[in-house]
């Protein structure tokens, strides 16, 4: 695709139908009915600019969303993985969605970026990773839009990486999936936000753990900002809950952070109500 057709293609989309694209771009990957909650609200939902009026129903919603993406699909822009989230059962709405060859061209020519990303199937691990964050960030845009809370900053991967020196010298990455600054009141709250899927094992847990640890050792983020941000692992139910709180609890080296309320664990239901600072229940190890 030369420069002016990409240009012209361009020009022929609407905002939604770029904002769908920057979100792909954002989140790596999004399910038809991720792409709905975003870019299709309903009723009195509030809306994102340049999407449009509110759709009256959720099958109406539902319908829209699936008619433009199978239009940007046409065109290259995006495509489908293979494998649905949920099986065939989830119909339309557990479709997995990436920027296609066209679309990520446009994308970066968009953005200015010469660094090409390749798009292959990814594993259905992989998949279920991204998915379970991009779902927590859209819930953070969803409080936001409902004037709940303000959402001063949201960094996904791999925009929310930080690197750092260690105590020796030696370069370290840390890796977490998300990265929000948000406000309510007088109030701004930082948070590092792993989305966990009950796959990992404890140790890989207390790994990163450290990791956080060691960040907070070296300043950086203290120096630019004042402070150091919350870490929530945000899991699928109490019994992931408890058994990462078992897991941070016991290793002796996080004691000062875990004591300190620096680690928080939720379960999905919880996040909504950790991130506007209304949940009263047991978030600390």
């Amino acid at each position: 695709m030369k420069y002016n057709d990409i240009a012209s293609l361009i020009e022929s989309l609407s905002e939604r139908d770029l904002s769908i694209l920057e979100s792909l771009r954002t989140h790596r990957a999004l399910t038809t009915a991720l792409i709905r909650r975003l870019h299709f609200p309903v009723g009195s939902e509030p809306r994102e600019a340049g999407t449009g009026k509110s759709h009256a129903t959720e099958m109406a919603a539902a319908v829209a969303t699936i008619r433009v993406l199978t239009r940007l699909e046409s065109h290259r822009l995006i495509t489908r993985l293979q494998r649905r989230i949920g099986g065939v059962r989830a119909g339309s709405t557990g479709i997995v969605w990436q920027l296609g060859a066209s679309g990520e061209r446009l994308i970066r020519t968009r953005h200015g970026d010469p660094n090409r990303r390749r798009y292959s199937e990814p594993s259905p691990a992989f998949i279920a990773h991204t998915l379970a964050a991009a779902g927590l960030a859209i819930q953070l845009q969803e409080l936001a839009r409902q004037g709940v809370i303000e959402l001063l900053r949201l960094e996904a991967e791999p925009e929310c990486w930080r690197t750092f020196l260690s105590a020796h010298g030696a370069r370290q990455w840390l890796k977490p999936d998300l990265f929000a600054i948000t406000a309510a009141g007088d109030y701004e709250n930082h948070v590092f936000i792993e989305a966990d899927n009950a796959t990992e094992h404890a140790p890989v847990i207390v790994r990163k753990a450290l990791r956080y640890q060691q960040y907070a050792n070296s300043g950086i983020h203290q120096k630019k900002h004042g402070l150091f941000p919350a870490v929530a692992w945000v899991v699928p139910d109490t019994k992931r809950q408890t058994a990462i709180c078992a897991a941070l609890a016991g290793e002796s080296r996080l004691r000062d952070l875990v004591s300190a309320g620096l680690f928080h664990v939720v379960t999905i239901a919880e996040f909504p109500a950790f991130i506007t600072g209304s949940h009263a229940g047991p978030t600390t190890p």
